[in-house]
């Protein structure tokens, strides 16, 4: 028979939250060496894990390419540059594919080939992230907790549960321990958009995911609910209000002042005022970085800058039944 021994509860626990990172491979790197850089217990990341786009390098002869990335077509001579060109793709979150002529016509004709490529590089890339995260926490007791967002694909997702590891935890619609000491549930999915994402919901729905992960928690002045969308007007999901009816949706300026809208969720905030957990785990509004309280639960959301290769995050300590501190982090 084994015993293992409960994590003594006099010893705070020092977490390390980041969220949205999408695909941004420098970022991640950051957040995975977070753990031994600000000496924490565990990391936990809270979804938008993938990229958004796709983008073909073409070979035009020899050691010529060319690319078109963020509305600039760009010529590409050389092994170096070709590389370096593929870096800061990474770096972007974007997925990279090299390609001859013909191919690049013959992909753009077919949705479902794009479609196919695109969810094969994201779980591709995932599958290094998990490999690097068991390379770099090798021989700590450090975990990797991780969820989706309302931007991963579920078929992206699995690969969590496909591919071992001794680090990474997939929280993804489960209660999960941490340090035996506090409850975590999870749910990645959101309430609408104007990008229509994978996974977002009507808030009925989202309200009746929300409730079926948090069962289990049985003692909520120690738990933590990650659930990537904000509780709605909290100051941390304002965002540039858009009009949705427009391709792209593009933001509505009255009087030459861009207008801003919170753009939580309902759900969410109904959910933690009923069940008024220790903390509140966001994200989703990049641009909304903060904490404020909700009557006894403290909500985070750290922001995001992944496409600039940065890390924000949160230190979070925590004792039973108490948030002892925090520090907000950039790098």
């Amino acid at each position: 028979m084994a015993f293992f021994k409960k994590k003594d509860e006099s010893k705070h626990s020092r977490l390390f939250f980041a969220t949205d990172l999408h695909g941004s491979e420098r970022t991640f790197r950051k957040f995975v060496n977070c753990a031994k850089f600000y000496k924490v217990d565990h990391i936990i990341m809270g979804g938008d894990i993938m990229g958004k786009f796709l983008v073909p390098i073409v070979h035009e002869h020899d050691s010529h390419y060319r690319m078109t990335l963020q509305g600039t077509i760009e010529s590409i001579e050389g092994a170096d540059a070709l590389q370096a060109v593929k870096d800061r793709v990474e770096t972007l979150g974007f997925y990279h594919i090299t390609v001859e002529e013909d191919e690049l016509h013959a992909m753009q004709a077919d949705q479902h080939e794009i479609d196919a490529t695109f969810h094969r590089l994201a779980r591709e890339r995932i599958e290094r992230w998990i490999a690097l995260a068991d390379e770099r926490l090798s021989g700590t007791d450090v975990k990797w907790y991780v969820t989706g967002g309302n931007d991963d694909p579920p078929d992206v997702l699995t690969v969590f549960d496909e591919v071992r590891s001794e680090h990474v935890v997939n929280c993804e619609g489960r209660v999960v321990m941490v340090d035996d000491l506090y409850p975590m549930a999870n749910c990645g999915y959101s309430n609408p958009t104007p990008w229509a994402t994978p996974r977002e919901v009507e808030e009925a729905v989202l309200e009746e995911l929300l409730e079926k992960a948090v069962q289990g928690v049985e003692d909520n002045t120690s738990a933590i609910f990650n659930l990537h969308v904000p509780p709605y007007d909290c100051t941390l999901d304002d965002c540039p209000k858009l009009d949705w009816s427009t391709d792209p949706p593009s933001p509505i300026v009255v009087g030459g002042v861009a207008q801003s809208a919170p753009a939580g969720s309902t759900a969410v905030r109904k959910i933690i005022e009923k069940y008024k957990p220790l903390l509140a785990l966001t994200g989703h509004i990049h641009e909304s970085r903060g904490l404020i309280t909700i009557g006894r639960t403290t909500v985070i959301n750290p922001g995001s800058e992944y496409g600039e290769g940065i890390i924000r995050g949160c230190i979070i300590t925590l004792a039973p039944g108490k948030l002892v501190g925090y520090q907000m982090t950039a790098g």
